[in-house]
């Protein structure tokens, strides 16, 4: 990847805005996601989901996509209140 497409991007590689497509779209059932995520991506669910965690505290994935991070972040914390309280 270039530097200029990479500050086009915000700074993110493929695979990272591929994460972020990936959680944009809705799902139809159960286990569309997670093999969506094997098809398109190569990634094991689990693989997949670790990257994204990271991939939520990125500044430069808050400034591609904000809406998708910002309601990442809130599902995340909202599963770290409950498992805390």
């Amino acid at each position: 990847m270039t530097e200029e497409t990479a500050s086009e991007s915000g700074g993110l590689g493929e695979r990272e805005r591929a994460l972020l497509a990936v959680e944009r779209r809705s799902w139809p059932g159960p286990g569309a996601k997670e093999r969506a995520v094997r098809e398109r991506l190569g990634l094991s669910p689990t693989r997949y989901y670790q990257l994204l965690n990271a991939l939520l505290d990125d500044p430069r994935a808050l400034a591609h996509d904000p809406v998708t991070v910002n309601r990442l972040r809130r599902v995340r914390e909202e599963k770290q209140r409950r498992r805390e309280g």
